[in-house]
């Protein structure tokens, strides 16, 4: 669980309300008209923009933002590290038994292309078009809040319109002008919220995700080629360390 997504969002939220309830009761700010208005209206718009499985697949996508489980680039490349040295001693074949013990699907899968004899060029072809699908699918979930960031304030600011010829059609009594134009911003507010405090920060995260996905799997691609090419650990382990930045880059060799 990222726990930088939970402490923004809640932080957040906990500011507005305190905002709210400082100035007056939270009721006031709770109007089922301009609820319907902006996040049905939102909704409909985004469904209208893409098909269903497109939105479904976006909301598997974005439980990244909250859950996900990153892999340790340090000690990913130790572990590679070992295949290689297990490879070179009693060859690729031996890597099949070492399978059982690994969780990510991507290193497993090139592990056992590596296992099947598949050649460096071939398998870092094949993981490549892989990566590129993973990709699309990131951009497509990240596109679907963006889109959601700029439907939001749209609605709002209909809703808006909705509350203010309603309010100039009963310009005669001054009393009502004020709780209708409270009415009126309020769905600016509801858009404004939605897209600034919700689907923009969510369409970042998953934008950051994706990068550091990418690069994990790239870099496994890079490991498992120079697996199969019989590389020396030591010049595996430089490639390898071009990955991640010079500070945070351990060497088995100076342990």
């Amino acid at each position: 669980m990222d726990l930088a997504t939970i402490i923004g969002l809640l932080t957040t939220f906990g500011l507005v309300l305190w905002a709210i309830m400082m100035g007056g009761p939270l009721t006031i700010f709770i109007d089922i008209p301009s609820v319907l208005i902006v996040f049905g209206g939102t909704i409909g718009c985004t469904l209208i923009h893409y098909p269903f499985k497109e939105i479904a697949l976006a909301v598997s996508v974005g439980k990244k933002a909250v859950f996900v489980q990153e892999m340790a680039i340090n000690a990913l490349i130790t572990q590679l590290m070992e295949y290689a040295n297990k490879a070179r001693k009693e060859g690729i074949l031996a890597l099949q038994g070492a399978m059982e013990a690994v969780q990510d699907d991507f290193l497993k899968k090139a592990m056992q292309m590596a296992v099947d004899g598949q050649e460096p060029a071939t398998l870092r072809d094949m993981l490549n078009t892989e990566i590129e699908y993973i990709q699309m699918r990131h951009e497509q979930g990240a596109a679907i809040f963006s889109t959601l960031a700029a439907y939001a304030p749209a609605m709002g600011m209909i809703g808006t319109l909705i509350g203010l010829v309603q309010m100039l059609q009963n310009m005669s009594d001054p009393s009502a002008i004020g709780p209708a134009m409270a009415v009126a911003l309020i769905t600016t507010f509801y858009g404004a919220v939605i897209a600034n405090v919700i689907c923009l920060p969510i369409s970042g995260k998953l934008k950051g995700r994706s990068t550091s996905e990418v690069l994990v799997k790239t870099l496994i691609i890079e490991g498992m080629q120079s697996i199969l090419s019989g590389e020396n650990p030591r010049i595996m382990e430089q490639k390898l360390h071009a990955f991640i930045a010079p500070k945070l880059r351990e060497s088995m060799f100076n342990k």
